[in-house]
């Protein structure tokens, strides 16, 4: 018994989905855009350093931040209205980089694979348990001195790196707004007031990933990097 061919074909199974995935962190720039690594030797903070410097001088001016500021903002100003809502910002932080949520909490470097979870007795009554429970609860929350949000991939402690750009909290975040705290990180990072930063700088920095070695930070350890300036509007 023979079939139309139109038949065979509709019913012919798909080809299978192959998805490629790397289980590494990202980096996160200063403005929030997030750079994920495609082998474990890329250099994903130099991938944004060299994106940013615009006449590849291998020199990061105050300008070429704001320049790469606007850039990312016309990416995530979907509606083209001029500033970000709080829908752009949910898509930000659910689909563009959700690194950023407290919740996703597992830090790695480039090439360093997650480890499998330590089984944990909850009837066990030893003290390092209980404490060992009770750090894993309040860093899932963003609570204690675990890193938070996006600044465990970043060069600044900014757990949400695109909200901390509102600094009038009217919910929205302005073209301007974005150029200013672009200018106000960009101080941040020129700890030695030069106008100028080089990747050598930035790499040199606490927390900094780089795919060229291996910073082992303590996680435990305090985080000494400076976050986002308070407002100081009226």
């Amino acid at each position: 018994m023979s079939f139309p061919l139109f038949i065979l074909a509709a019913v012919a199974p798909a080809p299978p989905i192959t998805v490629t995935g790397h289980a590494w962190a990202p980096f996160i720039s200063p403005m929030g855009e997030p750079f994920r690594a495609h082998s474990a030797t890329d250099d994903t903070l130099a991938d944004w350093f060299y994106g940013a410097d615009r006449n590849r001088d291998g020199v990061l001016t105050a300008a070429e931040m704001v320049a790469d500021a606007e850039r990312f903002f016309a990416t995530l100003d979907t509606n083209h209205d001029g500033e970000i809502d709080p829908d752009e910002l949910a898509q930000y932080e659910y689909e563009v980089a959700p690194d950023v949520q407290v919740m996703s909490r597992t830090k790695r470097v480039p090439g360093q694979v997650a480890q499998a979870a330590r089984p944990v007795d909850p009837d066990s009554d030893r003290p390092r348990d209980r404490r060992r429970r009770q750090d894993d609860d309040y860093a899932s929350l963003g609570m204690g001195g675990a890193l938070q949000g996006a600044a465990r991939y970043s060069l600044l402690n900014m757990p949400e790196p695109v909200a901390a750009a509102d600094t009038d909290f009217n919910r929205a975040i302005s073209l301007e707004e974005f150029r200013q705290a672009a200018i106000a990180r960009f101080q941040l990072l020129d700890t030695g007031h030069t106008g100028r930063l080089t990747l050598a700088q930035l790499e040199a920095m606490p927390h900094a990933p780089t795919g060229k070695k291996r910073r082992n930070v303590d996680a435990d350890l305090p985080d000494t990097r400076i976050g986002a300036p308070l407002p100081t509007g009226p």
